[in-house]
Parts: C-alpha cells; sequence; structure tokens
C-alpha cells in the first residue's frame, strides 16, 4: 500500500541493535524492514507473478478495446473500461516493481525521489480506479433504465471526464508526496514519512478522511447504483420485447458488480492495516509486518482480477479474445500462400507464351455450344487450367477425325480386311 507503514525493529543478539524509538517508525514508499529473510524472498515472488499475469490480461483488454475502438464508435462503458485497464497496467508497471524491489532489501537504496513518487503514484491509479467505477456505475443504470437506448456521449466529453478522474485523483494523495522523505537512522538509509510538528494535525485528519473518500464513499455509491441497476433488470425482464438488449443488460450490470465485489474484498485488508497504523496509539499493538505486505500483495492483485473477469464473464471480451487469435494465426500462410502462387504465374506465363490454333467450328459443334448444358460445360472448363500440350494434342484430334469414323459401309472394309489377313 503506498502508506505509511509501522514496523517494530527487533534487537537481535547476532545483529546490530537499534534504538527502541525506531519500533514506531513511520515507513513509506513500500520500504518495510524485516529480519526474516523468507519474507524478503516470498512477498517479491508474490508481486511478481501478481505482474506477470495482470500486465498480460490487462493488455488483452486494452487490445480488444482499441480494436473495437478502430471498428466504430467507442462507447462509455467501454472508455470507462479502458480507464480501468490503463490504472491497473500503470500499477503494474510503475508501482508493483518498486515494492517488490523495496521488500527484497533491508536498507533503502532507490532514491529520493523514488521514494517520495511511489506511494503518491500508487494512491492516484487506485483513486482513479475507484472514481472510475463510480461512473461505471452510473452509466450501467443509465443503461439498464432503457436498454434499448443507447447512452451516446460526445467524444470530447468522454475525454475531459477521464481527464478530471485523473486530476482529482492526482490530487488526493499530495500530502504523501509531501511528507516522504529519505532519512539516515543508525547509518542506515529508510524511506519515512516525516511530517513536523506544524502538519500533524493535518496528517492524523487526512489519515481519517483518505480511506472514507477514497474507498467506502465510492463503493456506497457504486453499490447503489448497481443495485438500482440489477433492480431494473429484473423489473422489466418480462415487459420489454427487445430480449436481447435485456439480457446484454443484465449481464453487463452483474460482470461490472463482480468487478466491484471483487476490488472491495481483496482491497479492504489493505484499509484495515491503513487504519492500524494512522490510528496506533502510544504502547498499542504493532500491526504485524506479515499482514500488512499480504494486503499490499491482495491490493496489486486487483490489477490481475478484473481483466480475468472481464475476459471470462463478457460475451464481447471473449468474442473480441477469439478475434485476435484468429488474426495471429491467419497471419502465418501468407507467406505459404505467396510461395504456392510462383508456380501458379509461370504456368500461366507458359499458356500465354504458346501458340493457339485457329478453332474450326462444326455444326455440330455449334448445336452443342447452343444447347442449355453448353454454358456449364464451357464454364467448368474455363475454371480447370489445361496445359499447352495437352491442349494442342485434343484439338487436332479433333479437328482431323480418323476415315473409320466418317465410313458410310464399315461393314465391307471389314470383310476386305479379313481376306487380306488370311
Amino acid at each position: 500500500m503506498g502508506k505509511v507503514m509501522l514496523a517494530a525493529v527487533f534487537a537481535d543478539s547476532n545483529s546490530s541493535i537499534m534504538n527502541e524509538s525506531f519500533a514506531y517508525l513511520h515507513f513509506a514508499g513500500g520500504y518495510l524492514p524485516s529480519d526474516s529473510k523468507d519474507w524478503r524472498t516470498v512477498i517479491p515472488a508474490l508481486l511478481v507473478a501478481v505482474c506477470l499475469v495482470g500486465f498480460v490480461g490487462n493488455l488483452c483488454v486494452i487490445g480488444i478495446l482499441l480494436h473495437g475502438v478502430w471498428k466504430r464508435k467507442p462507447s462509455v462503458i467501454h472508455s470507462l473500461i479502458l480507464n480501468l485497464s490503463l490504472a491497473d497496467i500503470s500499477l503494474l508497471l510503475f508501482s508493483a516493481p518498486v515494492r517488490a524491489t523495496a521488500y527484497s532489501k533491508s536498507v533503502w537504496d532507490l532514491g529520493w525521489f523514488v521514494c517520495k513518487f511511489s506511494d503518491w503514484f500508487t494512491h492516484m491509479c487506485m483513486a482513479v480506479k475507484s472514481l472510475t467505477i463510480v461512473v461505471v456505475a452510473k452509466v450501467c443504470f443509465m443503461y439498464a433504465s432503457d436498454p434499448a437506448k443507447q447512452v451516446s456521449i460526445h467524444n470530447c466529453t468522454i475525454w475531459s471526464l477521464l481527464l478530471a478522474i485523473w486530476v482529482v485523483a492526482s490530487l488526493l494523495p499530495l500530502p504523501e508526496w509531501f511528507f516522504s522523505t529519505t532519512r539516515h537512522h543508525a547509518g542506515v538509509e529508510m524511506c519515512l514519512m516525516d511530517v513536523p510538528a506544524v502538519a500533524k494535525e493535518f496528517m492524523s485528519m487526512f489519515g481519517k478522511l483518505y480511506p472514507l473518500l477514497v474507498f467506502c464513499l465510492p463503493l456506497l455509491l457504486a453499490s447503489f447504483y448497481f443495485w438500482r441497476a440489477y433492480g431494473q433488470c429484473k423489473k422489466q425482464g418480462t415487459k420489454t420485447q427487445n430480449l436481447r438488449n435485456q439480457m446484454r443488460s443484465k449481464q453487463l450490470t452483474v460482470m461490472l458488480l463482480s468487478t466491484v465485489i471483487t476490488s472491495a474484498l481483496l482491497w479492504l485488508p489493505e484499509w484495515v492495516a491503513w487504519l492500524w497504523v494512522w490510528h496506533l496509539k502510544a504502547g498499542g499493538p504493532l500491526p504485524p509486518q506479515g499482514f500488512i505486505a499480504l494486503s499490499q500483495v491482495l491490493m496489486f492483485s486487483i490489477s490481475t482480477a478484473n481483466p480475468l473477469i472481464f475476459l471470462v464473464m463478457s460475451e464481447e471480451f471473449k468474442a473480441g479474445l477469439k478475434g485476435i487469435r484468429k488474426w495471429m494465426i491467419t497471419r502465418k500462410p501468407t507467406v505459404v500462400s505467396e510461395a504456392q502462387g510462383a508456380p501458379a504465374r509461370n504456368t500461366e506465363a507458359l499458356q500465354d507464351k504458346a501458340p493457339s490454333p485457329e478453332p474450326q467450328t462444326s455444326i455440330a459443334e455449334t448445336e452443342r455450344r447452343g444447347s442449355p448444358n453448353s454454358n456449364k460445360e464451357e464454364t467448368d472448363k474455363a475454371g480447370v487450367p489445361i496445359l499447352p500440350d495437352v491442349e494442342q494434342f485434343w484439338h487436332e484430334r479433333d479437328a482431323a477425325p480418323p476415315a473409320e469414323d466418317n465410313d458410310p459401309i464399315p461393314w465391307e472394309h471389314e470383310g476386305r480386311e479379313t481376306e487380306g489377313c488370311n
């Protein structure tokens, strides 16, 4: 979680003993020093696995949506889902690797800028997802109220809405940017939340209001709109004549509602750790390091769960995935077809160079061409390529038939041939 974190620094007889005042340091930037080598190995490995799976899934979703935008006018729902996927893939590319690196080391060596940037960027992307989910729920309710009517918004309005979401989301976690910095303690470089005495009350209010603005209120609003949308789907199920649009509206509502519920469940442990840290009193129990680390892994796994839900529950995404797969398969035989086309072109060149004898049309052949079946025969012959030598052989045979075929009294010749043999 891009939040302030607390960790107890335990004294070990075999290691250097740190001051007990470090037990309640506010760590930031994903920095969480731990004496356990297992945790420093398991948590980065889990984050790397989440990054790989989530990156592939979000890349598929973004490719399908961009392909749909290229073919037709983008819809509001698709633009908002694209915004969710962009926030997810940004988290997996720029935030999760920093967390994995910070967990694997006991010293912060990523620099001052990364210390300030890490928490702010992570919370900005998560806030973008929360605000986008509220807008998606509102548009889904508008669509469910009248499935036959498309919710059409001008492209400039869509881009302005997405820009406003990113601007608001970037302003909400700004206090973390201001007060996160690097400090030396006991000869060790650390990324800490260094809050001056003047701003302690402000940061205490920030610790209470930020979860309310980013998690609680968006979740309540989205749940309200999805509940009304699902009620509209059930109410109009027997009355509407356009059953296909009604079923599509219900599937869309269920898919987006599943996304919201999954995100809330995976994000909840992170906010429990956040509230535990920010409202910790002197002498109170510290949150376990394992709980803090696993809660952040669950938070990043939201970026993996969302594209899987889209690809499994949406028929449009399934069809788009099949289309991409078919496009990738059909690109391979093009080289083979071009290689097979070369002999055909050589054959056509031989036919053009070969001399074509003048046709000798007889009365029977003229009558045969005039018959109804002649057109079909000529079409069949034209469709089958004939080599020049074979064509000339059959033409000479047709043009010069043997004399025996034109003999009016063949039985007399048969008798003479018999006498000659005798």
